[in-house]
């Protein structure tokens, strides 16, 4: 195990040296927002190595998880992402709401001083 630490090495590339992996591919993107998706499905993979100590394909190949689990989980995620969108809803109610009263306040200021 010693052997396989390095300077700056990520919790990847460990994973990698465990797992026999010695290259990965690169890949260039025309479109960034695609590589900015891309980046945070690593990142969020290393999170969830360095969390559980093990990768998505472990839990698989090692029955570590069954279907009912996998669906579960999918319903979960699911369900909290529809409650995000709310809140991110009523955010922006809050948002639009307050730049009218803004909107109000300013053109009501605006009044008085044309009129004095």
């Amino acid at each position: 195990m010693e052997h396989l630490k390095k300077i700056n090495m990520s919790s990847r590339e460990i994973s990698d040296a465990k797992s026999g992996i010695t290259s990965r591919k690169e890949y260039g993107f025309r479109d960034p927002v695609v590589r900015n998706v891309v980046d945070k499905f690593v990142s969020r993979s290393d999170i969830g190595f360095e969390k559980y100590g093990s990768t998505l394909d472990d839990e698989r190949r090692l029955k570590m998880k069954g279907l009912t689990k996998y669906l579960n989980d999918i319903q979960e995620e699911l369900m909290d992402a529809v409650l995000y969108i709310q809140a991110a809803r009523e955010e922006l109610q809050d948002l639009s709401e307050e730049a009218l009263i803004d909107k109000f306040n300013d053109d009501e200021y605006e009044e008085r001083i044309s009129q004095e």
